[in-house]
C-alpha cells in the first residue's frame, strides 16, 4: 500500500484549511502565495507546520 501521510505537526492543505476555521482551500493556497504561512515540500504536497499556523492565527492577519 503506497500512502503518504502527513508528518507530525503538519497538515495538508485541506486539513490546514479545516485548522484556520474552515477557510478554503483556495484561501490557503493564496495566504501561501502572499507568503503569510510558509509551507514545507513534502513530495507531491504542501505541508503546513502547525506552529506556523499557530503563529499566522495569533498575528490576526
Amino acid at each position: 500500500m503506497n500512502t503518504t501521510t502527513a508528518p507530525k505537526g503538519a497538515l495538508k492543505l485541506k486539513d490546514a484549511a479545516k485548522y484556520l476555521g474552515g477557510v478554503s482551500v483556495i484561501t490557503v493556497r493564496r495566504l501561501i502565495d502572499r507568503g503569510l504561512i510558509k509551507p514545507n515540500r513534502s513530495l507531491r504536497h504542501l505541508l503546513i507546520p502547525i506552529s506556523e499556523l499557530d503563529r499566522f492565527l495569533a498575528e490576526g492577519k
